[in-house]
């Protein structure tokens, strides 16, 4: 096998033995951990150490430890947070989260950088197009790394479906179940009751194995970049290192197009933090029990990889406004159906037809968000997607922040509001768009195309 392409599947099966863990441990932490909100309060710490994570630290790690060393030190500290979920309370998970947070944004700057670099050492070599080949290897590694959600969901379900305290839930529990919600740790005796601690310790274990596997994986097979390779990437991070990145991600909001997106990229963070924290939580383990979290988080990650495969081929087609118009109807229908229905066991589909549409329009959030950000700013896509991060972050960090604090009906008209304040000022900047560039071509190509990226994962 050529030595560049090993180097990919060694990353993106690293990759996937690490997020097989953090994955199926986020779906569960407002289930598991829910006293006193614990579980959702270790994921905004999370977001929020990420976040300033994502403004300082990748070209500072990177370039004292190489790519190599910056992928095993930043996978282990994923590790330290399954390791954290052992003995579960509030001075094992917030310190712990505070370190994958800050392990976050170099793991995934690194194995960029990396992936960028053997695909232009092949392409020399080869005599290629660089573009192409690096875009050759991300897809490898998104192929791969994609379906780390169902195995990590998969082992939580098939663990804690051994669980003795499975039983028939009874109609005064299932009143507290659902968007008007008791607003307690517990929220019934039989359903949301913690799994035993043996269970627990299996499943913890199990992803740490799993974690401990990738750093192996990672330092036993994956090879070092050569020096000058290195070092001119060292000089191209260094160029957009430590202040200049940060004062360039707040000169960019002098662009008033930037500013009319914040709520629509805040609105990802509030969307995926209301599913996996809310949902989850008062839905689903609550009427059904902590096993089934697994098996939804399955259909939501499943649908959501096809669409997004699906909506950024047709995109070129539909265009932008259409999508976007689309996912809309789809989650204000979902938001809708969370405020009035009442979660019961006998209509088991429903509980699954909600995430499985959430995952439609999730796609285009992520793709069709993604897309627009390079459109709108090719000339400065650095500060732009430094933009993106930063507030996808916020909106998780706040989502997760007010979790415990609030019953879920309340938190539900806060997603719809925010979803459309979103849709208000989305259009606002395709009216802009359109009105600086009213019926060009150069217009109208730029509206079809577009990169797309899945890269929301922690």
């Amino acid at each position: 096998m050529e030595r560049n392409l090993k180097n990919v599947l060694v990353i993106s099966f690293g990759f996937l033995l690490l997020f097989t863990a953090y994955s199926g441990l986020q779906s569960l932490q407002s289930s598991l951990n829910a006293e006193e909100g614990l579980g959702v309060a270790s994921l905004s710490v999370l977001f929020a150490a990420l976040t300033l994570s994502s403004m300082f630290l990748p070209p500072v790690i990177i370039k004292k430890l190489g790519c190599k060393w910056t992928i095993a030190a930043s996978m282990c500290c994923y590790v330290t947070y399954s390791l954290g979920n052992f003995y579960a309370s509030w001075y094992t998970l917030i310190p712990t989260s505070v370190i994958l947070g800050l392990g976050g944004a170099p793991l995934w700057s690194a194995k960029c950088t990396y992936l960028t670099i053997a695909g232009t050492s092949y392409a020399e070599k080869a005599g290629k197009n660089a573009k192409d080949i690096i875009n050759q290897y991300f897809g490898i590694f998104f192929l791969v790394f994609q379906t780390s959600g169902v195995w990590g969901n998969l082992i939580s379900s098939l663990i804690l479906s051994q669980s003795s305290n499975q039983g028939e839930i009874s109609e005064e529990d299932l009143e507290c179940c659902g968007a008007y919600d008791c607003l307690t740790d517990a929220t019934n005796s039989t359903g949301s009751e913690r799994p035993s601690d043996s269970l627990i310790y299996t499943l913890v274990g199990v992803y740490t194995a799993s974690g401990v596997l990738a750093v192996l994986l990672v330092i036993i097979f994956l090879d070092q970049i050569k020096s000058d390779q290195e070092e001119t990437e060292n000089k191209k991070l260094e160029a957009s290192s430590f202040w200049s990145t940060f004062l360039a991600t707040f000169r960019h909001l002098k662009d008033k197009r930037q500013c009319l997106l914040i709520p629509l990229t805040m609105y990802s963070g509030f969307e995926q933090a209301f599913l996996a924290g809310d949902y989850s939580k008062s839905f689903m383990t609550c009427a059904l029990g902590i096993h089934y979290v697994g098996y939804m988080m399955i259909c939501f990650a499943g649908i959501n990889s096809l669409c997004s495969l699906l909506f950024g081929k047709i995109s070129q087609f539909t265009g932008r406004k259409l999508l976007f118009a689309l996912a809309a109807v789809l989650n204000t229908g979902c938001i809708i159906t969370v405020l009035l229905w009442k979660p019961d066991p006998k209509q088991l589909a429903v509980f699954f037809v909600i995430p499985g549409l959430w995952g439609v329009s999730d796609a285009v959030w992520q793709t069709q968000t993604n897309a627009l950000y390079g459109i709108l700013f090719e000339k400065n896509k650095e500060a732009a997607f430094a933009n993106y991060r930063l507030w996808e972050s916020v909106g998780f960090v706040i989502a997760f922040a007010y979790s415990t604090k609030l019953r879920v009906y309340v938190k539900t008209y806060i997603v719809l509001s925010v979803l459309v304040l979103s849709m208000v000022t989305y259009g606002a900047v395709e009216y802009l768009e359109a009105k600086s560039s009213p019926g060009t071509p150069a217009a109208t190509k730029k509206e079809n195309g577009g990169p797309h990226s899945q890269e929301t994962h922690m």
